[in-house]
Order: C-alpha cells, then structure tokens, then sequence
C-alpha cells in the first residue's frame, strides 16, 4: 500500500534521554548555529571521545549536518526530526516541570509505632491477621 510522502515519518533511531538525542535536540533546537565537538561536548556536558564518536555516527545516518571546517547542525530538509524534537520538548513542558530533582521526601514527625513497645505491635499485627482471616 502506498504512503503519502508529505505525512510520512521514516523511521527515527532516538531514544530520549540517550547522547545521540541529546546532541540532535540541542542541534535542531538551535537550527540557525554550526557547533565544534568541543561546544556540543560542553553544553551538554559529556565525555569528549563521546561526544566526537556520537557527533560522526550521526553525520554518517544523516540524522545531522557538517561544514566542511567541522561545525555540525540542523538539516533543514529533516521534518521528521524536527517533529521528534518538538514532541519530546511538548513533552518536557507537560510534564518535565513537575519533577524536582532537588526535592526530599519529608520526614514525618514520629514514626509509625515509634511510641509503643514490641510487645504491643505484636499484638496489633496479631489482631489485624484475625480480623482478615474471618
């Protein structure tokens, strides 16, 4: 069966959260810049040799563009991508937002059976395994 060319979607290998989309969010978020190694290395924060391997992998699936002088951006021509890249940012304001990774569980003020004995636990457990065995 035949698809319609403006609506298809070649099969994209991301996976969020990965180096390789990291590198083609940042690259397509920001379509109008050429970056080196050493600045996609360091705005995202990872390993120089990954960040060159993942860089060439890419250029080679033609996820990517590179000038000749070794800046790699956005392709204009990759529509796919630009939805993969939108919907995981769609995504991120949804529900990115509501995580705080900073955050600590609070502590409650007296913990569960802190202020009674072993003895009165054991016979607490004790009548709760009654009242479910009737």
């Amino acid at each position: 069966m035949p698809v319609l060319l403006e609506d298809y979607d070649a099969e994209i290998d991301l996976r969020p959260g990965t180096t390789k989309s990291d590198i083609v969010v940042y690259l397509y978020q920001n379509p109008e810049w050429g970056y080196s190694p050493q600045e996609i290395k360091e705005a995202l924060d990872i390993p120089r040799g990954t960040a060159t391997t993942t860089l060439k992998r890419l250029y080679d699936e033609d996820y990517i563009g590179k000038t000749d002088d070794g800046y790699y951006h956005a392709l204009g021509e990759r529509d796919d991508i630009r939805r993969y890249v939108a919907n995981l940012n769609q995504a991120h304001r949804m529900f990115g937002h509501h995580r705080d990774t900073d955050a600590q569980p609070e502590e409650p003020e007296t913990k569960i059976g802190e202020d009674r004995t072993d003895e009165e636990l054991d016979a607490e457990l004790a009548e709760l395994e009654d009242s479910v065995d009737k």
